[in-house]
């Protein structure tokens, strides 16, 4: 795989940050004011402002964040460069060949973001964010890998009944950028909708870990954060959404996303890959989930992140078996040319964390 050049990524991580201080200085006006609010022991930023003659806060994050604790101090300093970072952005495109969104899943992506859901712990997944990827790891990956039609999210639902703040109602969000999106009634309860639909089928669907009895998987989930929209449950999106992290999408100006670690994203295409049924569209998403398995875990080894890998692939295989037979089954799917070197690369992560390859049936 081919290296992004130093000075593209530096543009990059720039962009990135100039992204992260524009959304940041947007959420929050000069006539309001931070406070911080107390839950279970811990403390957190909110920002308060006067509607109608009463206070409104906004959940911002944990006040343990040093990152977000120096932006509260500095806000009112903090500058919306548009012009800047939209030139930065098509640099990046057009002459680092960083890939970017096709124009309306970026278009959703911005949308929801701008109304809040990354603030609100929200988790961008599936292809849109290992398009993501290339400019976070400094690497170009296979663009046969990236091609979606729609837009998955998700969130903690523990997270979403505690930050007591929510999104605008998802469907106005969504019928702003184009009025033909309509809600798409959930099968077990037709009040719930997880998914959202436009005229041309695009798709933007919300989920959020099962952790529970299986069953559970059937059911649509109340997200009190996601502005009316509930979320479907699903095994495994714990492990993938744990300790996320933040970059930029190029679109336009930059838009600022939450993304899983990509090492996670890998280990959790692995599983999901041995889950997909064995029908023509099952065969299409196993192919594409395994080919983004292996990019990410060859991008990891250039960049010599054997480490970051093999302690995501050590906790999702102690998991249990289930974890165990899934990882192991999507290594096999792996085209052979590809395989041999995920496993090299697994095998120099482990022992890099002291732990013994043959423990995990990777034996040199």
């Amino acid at each position: 795989m081919k290296e992004v050049d130093i000075v593209y990524r530096t543009m990059f991580a720039e962009l990135d940050q100039r992204t992260f201080d524009a959304a940041f200085a947007s959420d929050f006006s000069s006539d309001g004011l931070f406070v911080k609010q107390k839950s279970k022991n811990q403390e957190f930023w909110y920002f308060q402002t006067n509607v109608d003659g009463k206070p409104v806060r906004k959940y911002v994050g944990p006040s343990s964040s040093k990152e977000i604790d120096d932006r509260v101090k500095t806000f009112k300093e903090l500058k919306n460069d548009l012009k800047t970072r939209r030139k930065l952005t098509s640099t990046l495109v057009r002459n680092a060949y960083l890939p970017a969104p096709e124009r309306f899943t970026g278009d959703v992506v911005a949308a929801l973001s701008n109304a809040g859901l990354f603030r609100l712990r929200g988790v961008l997944v599936g292809t849109v964010a290992y398009q993501c990827y290339p400019g976070l790891l400094g690497i170009r990956l296979p663009s046969t890998a990236m091609q979606t039609g729609d837009a998955d999210f998700a969130q903690f639902h523990s997270i979403s009944a505690a930050i007591e703040d929510s999104l605008p109602p998802i469907l106005d969000v969504l019928k702003a950028i184009d009025p033909t999106f309509r809600d798409i009634p959930h099968q077990s309860d037709g009040k719930f909708s997880t998914q959202f639909e436009n005229a041309g089928k695009f798709r933007v669907e919300f989920l959020t870990p099962n952790t529970g009895r299986e069953e559970h998987s059937g059911r649509a989930a109340k997200m009190p954060a996601l502005g009316g929209a509930a979320a479907q449950p699903l095994r495994f999106l714990d492990f993938l959404i744990q300790d996320p992290v933040r970059t930029v999408m190029l679109h336009k100006s930059g838009v600022p996303v939450t993304v899983p670690a990509a090492e996670r994203y890998a280990v959790h295409k692995l599983i999901v890959s041995s889950r997909r049924r064995n029908d023509t569209s099952g065969y299409a998403k196993r192919a594409k989930d395994t080919l983004q398995a292996a990019s990410l875990v060859e991008a990891l080894v250039q960049t010599r992140r054997h480490g970051d890998l093999a302690m995501a692939f050590a906790e999702a295989w102690n998991r249990g078996p289930s974890w165990r037979e899934g990882i192991s089954t999507g290594l096999s799917y792996i085209e052979d040319n590809k395989r041999g070197l995920v496993e090299d690369g697994l095998r120099k992560g482990l022992l890099e964390i002291d732990e013994d390859p043959r423990d995990f049936s990777l034996a040199s």
